[in-house]
């Protein structure tokens, strides 16, 4: 049989009023799996042509006859190149699709769209402003609602005051011509008018520019201040000693191009000075918005900027990529300059007054300012980018089905993987729901804590151990450091993490605190899991928070150096936890595997007080489990440790020993959540309302991929093979899969099974699917 003579008589066309009818009767007739061939506009209403799913099915075979089953063979790289390729068109189009859905439901948020991307803003701030938007608000309620989220989300330093009063060395930076000797000299008649000329001095390094010195030295002849010029490092370290008695500094730099190779030793001379050097930036209101983005990156490098001071505002026309700026690299707004008069054209930064600059009426040259007609009318997208979507997704369809991995393969794996009990199907509805706007972080926190009861009743005999972590994450565009502190629940039976309940973000300057994972302990203990809580600590806790979890009844073990200072229970003599807790003369010792080596491990524990001032009778007494571990053969040691803990003597010292082992493996799964943000869409910008939702699902994410990173068996060896494939990755020979290549793979399988439309195996099928693998 003729494939074309085949597609025209199994093919069927559909004509209605509107596209969303067409589809209805598409559905009604053909059932919901079928393929839309194409989708146009007639003079009738909107046309359908769509087939059957079995008879494209048929149709595809017929076409390519020498196709062979591809169940054990490898991936051809040239088909999965171009159905990545494929993905990603299409993920664009569908993205594209469902903006314009929302903004046909609420019309205003495309004139509030536009209005923000004519002002300067970039899109994606804007639209992460107006996806907040509260639905049927009128245009000025929407203006109102986005100016004060602007004015929420700037930063600026208010208070000149405590400026003033703090002192120090300032250091104008910027690019050549942005206005830093102007605006140094503009700040230094604010601080002679605030605390004389006599406590302040100006510095400059700028020996290239012809006259630059001297029109500082202008300046500081009006102002009674005096001027110092230096050459390198060694000058300005001389010249800031001599100044150590000025209340302030203000240094004004050489320009230099953000793209010129000495900004990097400019930044890097003023942080040799021993006297702590305040960079502030300044940013020219005239600039584009990638210029000002790449300016920033620039000379953030080595040491982080003190703020910033805008330039020339007075000859903008697009201010609001100066809020955009500031807002996406969260860089303090100082000053506002505008104008050449000295000291009047500089104006402290506020907020309100800042935002409403942006949206003021101006009389623009209409060549380069998107008006209503310039920009897409995405609130009504075309019946043809419609059907050229549905096309992509035929396409999509086709290949996946005869020349990818064969559909079956695909259902067998997801059985697979369901049946193995590592959160699989969790895993994927947490991954569908991460694009789900309708769904917000809260119904994600509450669907994960849901999961994790069922995991603990599953996986824990008596005991779930609580782990606390962080991770160093930076967002994607602006490259802003963020610390996102995590939990894992491990077994208490095998060890493995069961679920991530909850993830939290701070900025990089918590990391060295330890109250946020003092937090997540407390988020941790009042929550009820089925099983009684054990935190498994890195470090021993401190005395008195030893006294709270005592007094709530809370348990806990952590690692701890064998020259901790302790109390010996009997005797009452101070000692260190190695002298009382390795005496192994009446231990015995049993095989174990340590490092892939044979060893011998052995257990003592003894009874200790927390060495303090606090009263001895108010303190609890604590079990010291030493772990030693030798060559089962030259007897030679391989380790030895220390576990303290509050936990009685219902729990055997191997067992706290294989504990705090299992704590240690699984602390790797927490630095393995960066691949798991990025499996979910990756770390956003200030303003994104669905940041936190993606660091939950991608924590619970991870937990499954780690748990398949542990698996063993040939089931789980097939799988990996498998999802390696589908990142396009060859297999090496005796080279395990890595945990990023493994959350790819995830990701992409995902993908699949929800463009096939395929469900995992109901549990009753899934040994079966076990067993085809295995």
């Amino acid at each position: 049989m003729n494939p074309q003579t085949d597609v025209r008589t199994t093919a069927r066309k559909f004509v209605a009023a509107t596209g969303r009818e067409a589809l209805r009767l598409v559905r009604e007739s053909l059932g919901a799996e079928a393929i839309v061939l194409t989708h146009r506009a007639t003079a009738q209403g909107v046309e359908i042509v769509a087939m059957a799913e079995g008879d494209v099915q048929q149709t595809v075979q017929a076409a390519v006859p020498a196709a062979a089953p591809v169940t054990a063979a490898p991936a051809d790289p040239t088909v999965l190149s171009e159905l990545h390729s494929m993905r990603g068109m299409i993920e664009e189009q569908l993205a594209s699709v469902v903006w314009s859905d929302s903004q046909r439901r609420d019309p205003v948020r495309g004139r509030l769209l536009r209005t923000l991307l004519g002002a300067g803003f970039s899109a994606r701030l804007s639209k992460a402003m107006l996806e907040k938007l509260p639905t049927g608000q009128s245009y000025a309620d929407g203006m109102a609602f986005v100016r004060s989220e602007l004015v929420r989300a700037v930063p600026v330093h208010e208070d000149e005051d405590a400026l003033f009063a703090q002192g120090g060395v300032y250091a104008l930076m910027g690019p050549t011509g942005v206005g830093k000797t102007t605006t140094t000299a503009k700040l230094a008649a604010r601080c002679v008018m605030r605390f004389g000329a006599d406590k302040l001095a100006l510095v400059t390094t700028d020996s290239y520019r012809i006259g630059a010195y001297e029109q500082l030295r202008i300046y500081g002849q009006i102002l009674n201040v005096p001027v110092h010029a230096v050459k390198d490092a060694a000058d300005l370290q001389l010249v800031l000693h001599d100044l150590r008695d000025r209340h302030m500094v203000l240094i004004d730099t050489v320009g230099m191009s953000q793209r010129d190779r000495a900004v990097p030793e400019q930044i890097a001379m003023l942080g040799s000075s021993q006297r702590p050097v305040k960079r502030l930036l300044l940013l020219n209101a005239t600039s584009h918005g990638d210029t000002l983005n790449e300016v920033v990156h620039a000379y953030r490098q080595g040491h982080a900027l003190a703020g910033c001071i805008f330039t020339k505002v007075d000859e903008a026309t697009h201010p609001g990529a100066l809020i955009d700026t500031v807002i996406r690299h969260r860089l303090p707004v100082h000053y506002i300059s505008g104008g050449q008069k000295v000291p009047e054209n500089l104006m402290r930064a506020d907020r309100a007054q800042l935002i409403d600059s942006v949206f003021q009426p101006r009389q623009h040259s209409p060549l380069f300012v998107p008006a209503e007609a310039d920009l897409p009318d995405e609130a009504a997208p075309s019946p043809q980018a419609q059907g050229e979507t549905d096309r992509l997704r035929l396409r999509y369809q086709s290949l996946i089905r005869a020349m990818a991995h064969d559909a079956q393969e695909l259902a067998t794996t997801a059985g697979a993987l369901a049946g193995a009990h590592i959160g699989f199907d969790g895993a994927r509805t947490l991954w569908r729901q991460a694009g789900d706007e309708a769904v917000d972080a809260k119904a994600v926190l509450h669907e994960l804590s849901a999961f994790a009861r069922g995991e603990v009743a599953a996986g824990c005999d008596t005991y779930v151990l609580a782990l606390a972590g962080q991770v160093g994450l930076r967002a994607t565009d602006s490259g802003d450091a963020y610390v996102c502190h995590g939990s894992l629940l491990l077994s208490d039976r095998s060890g493995l993490p069961l679920a991530a309940p909850n993830q939290w973000l701070s900025t990089a300057a918590a990391r060295q605190s330890a109250a946020p994972g003092q937090r997540q302990a407390q988020w941790l203990q009042q929550q009820d899991f089925g099983k009684r809580l054990v935190h498994v600590l890195g470090k021993a806790p401190a005395v008195e928070q030893m006294l709270a979890w005592q007094a709530e009844g809370s348990k806990w073990l952590a690692r701890a150096p064998g020259s901790t200072a302790v109390t010996d229970v009997h005797t009452g003599a101070a000692t260190t936890i190695a002298r009382l807790a390795f005496a192994f003369d009446d231990t015995t010792e049993r095989p174990v595997r340590y490092r892939g080596k044979a060893a011998l491990q052995c257990e003592a524990q003894v009874e200790v007080l927390p060495r303090t001032a606090i009263d001895r009778d108010t303190l609890p007494t604590l079990r010291c489990v030493a772990v030693r571990v030798v060559d089962a053969r030259s007897r030679k040691l391989l380790s030895q440790t220390c576990v303290l803990t509050n936990l009685g003597d219902e729990v055997g010292a191997s067992q706290l020993a294989q504990w705090q082992g299992w704590a240690a493996d699984a602390e790797p799964c927490f630095r393995l959540l960066r691949d798991g943000v990025q499996l979910v869409g990756g770390m956003g910008e200030p303003g994104d309302p669905h940041m936190m939702k993606r660091l939950l699902v991608a924590g619970q994410v991870t937990t499954t991929v780690w748990r398949l990173l542990q698996a063993e068996g040939e089931w789980a060896d097939r799988t990996r093979l498998l999802l390696g494939q589908l990142t396009g990755r060859a297999a090496r020979a005796g080279r395990a899969l890595t945990g990023g290549a493994l959350h790819a793979g995830v990701g992409k399988l995902f993908l699949l099974l929800d463009a096939l439309g395929t469900e995992s195996a109901a549990p009753a099928q899934a040994p079966r699917a076990l067993e085809r693998l295995g």
